[in-house]
């Protein structure tokens, strides 16, 4: 069995890490003494400035890695206009960033999730072409969000276009709402697993919504124990199958992915050597 890091997306909006801080400036360390990986979403939204890339390198634990999600622009998300005068200019920008991470060990893969309408079609897949060969030195993961690239029809040349083209297929939870949802798919096509955990929220799923709503309505969930008990499981015989396991939860609107992430590390039994050093009020009564 590989080893299994387990962690959240994002560090800003777990409260109950953060007790004994006084600073949000200190959240990023916080973390880092809880779980040995974190997603940036951030990167999604803006290709951050390289201070952003050398603070989080330098406040984090050796051992410790990122999972970079993709710039909106590299998977069709963005409205209007990218600001950039070309794509290649793009992706240029997005791996000049990033490099300094990779450099220092600590960017475990860069995540490209495709939105609802990226469906299973051949332009669709010469586009991936694109962006596997545009970020070809990176391990990248690769998540859809069309039910057409896992039906009877497609679903075993998916997985094989994956593994070919050395993607890291991100195997998802999430609640099964039609054709803009994926089931869980527990194969891997790289030396690497990725699996995250969306909540089962299905009513909210299928909910129309607006701007920033849409993400606290659709990830406002608490896994059961006995559902942490199946995934546990799900995720344990993954795990056999690679070198090294990713598990970060994204139901985190409720604040709920903390917590469920403790619980999970306890059901697998794991544990972690260089974390970040646990900081405690002293003068706390």
């Amino acid at each position: 069995m590989s080893h299994i890091n387990i962690g959240l997306t994002g560090w800003g909006d777990h409260p109950t890490l953060y007790e004994h801080i006084h600073s949000a400036n200190e959240k990023l360390l916080a973390y880092a003494s809880h779980f040995p990986i974190v997603e940036l979403d951030t990167s999604f939204y803006a290709i951050p400035p390289k201070r952003n890339i050398d603070k989080w390198i330098y406040e984090t634990p050796d051992s410790f890695q990122f999972i970079a999600k993709a710039y909106q622009g590299i998977t069709g998300h963005q409205r209007g206009d990218i600001p950039f005068e070309t794509k290649e200019e793009m992706f240029d920008a997005f791996k000049t960033t990033f490099e300094p991470m990779k450099n220092a060990g600590k960017l475990a893969m860069v995540l490209c999730q495709f939105p609802p309408w990226f469906d299973c079609q051949k332009k669709h897949v010469n586009y991936l072409n694109v962006v596997r060969d545009q970020l070809q030195d990176y391990e990248v993961a690769l998540e859809f969000r069309h039910q057409s690239w896992y039906n009877e029809k497609y679903k075993e040349n998916t997985l094989a276009f994956m593994k070919e083209n050395n993607w890291i297929h991100s195997i998802c939870d999430e609640p099964q709402a039609g054709q803009r949802s994926v089931p869980f798919v527990p194969v891997v096509t790289n030396n690497k697993a990725f699996v995250r955990f969306h909540g089962r929220n299905v009513a909210a799923w299928t909910k129309p919504v607006k701007g920033q709503e849409w993400r606290d309505v659709r990830y406002l969930y608490d896994y059961s124990k006995e559902e942490l008990t199946e995934l546990s499981e799900k995720v344990e015989q993954i795990s056999n199958a690679v070198d090294h396991t990713y598990v970060v939860f994204n139901n985190n609107s409720g604040g709920h992915a903390a917590s469920n992430a403790k619980t999970f590390i306890e059901k697998l039994n794991v544990s972690y050597n260089g974390l970040a050093p646990r900081q405690l009020n002293l003068f706390e009564e």
